[in-house]
């Protein structure tokens, strides 16, 4: 039985205000990362975002480290299967926000299996979470993304 290890991927989302210009990054240690922007968003919707990215770019097995409470219970705690099952409905019976990022990346974690997420503390001691805070804030002031294999240099 051939055993595969699962690539561990940092993701961060940032807002030069909220809403304000945006940007999401992700990152591989030691390997590929990349960024991009939008003109006007919100950070949550740039958290997302940076997860979707990251997913639809690298194969599973993966595993998703963020330090966005909202992301990684999404899917630890499985809320998005009672999002399916009420319809995309939250516990209020209002519309859940940001289904044009969530549906995607429920799809991916739904339908191609393999993918797990861990909660890091934001802005503390890891150097990949700040890395990849470092490239989002980076693609919101600049309003460009990135992409590269390796450490990235200073933007």
């Amino acid at each position: 039985m051939l055993l595969v290890m699962a690539t561990t991927v940092y993701t961060d989302g940032a807002c030069l205000g909220n809403p304000g210009p945006g940007g999401w990054a992700w990152a591989v240690p030691g390997g590929r990362f990349a960024s991009g922007a939008e003109r006007m968003t919100t950070n949550q919707r740039m958290e997302i975002a940076a997860a979707l990215e990251a997913l639809r770019a690298l194969e599973a097995p993966v595993e998703v480290v963020s330090d966005s409470i909202y992301v990684v219970n999404c899917f630890r705690q499985r809320w998005w299967e009672t999002w399916v099952r009420k319809g995309w409905r939250n516990a209020r019976g209002q519309p859940v926000a940001n289904q044009d990022l969530w549906k995607p990346l429920v799809d991916l974690v739904r339908f191609e299996g393999g993918m797990t997420f861990r909660w890091v503390k934001g802005h503390s001691t890891d150097p990949y979470n700040d890395l990849v805070d470092r490239l989002a804030v980076e693609a919101a002031r600049t309003q460009a993304g990135r992409a590269g294999e390796g450490p990235p240099v200073a933007g």
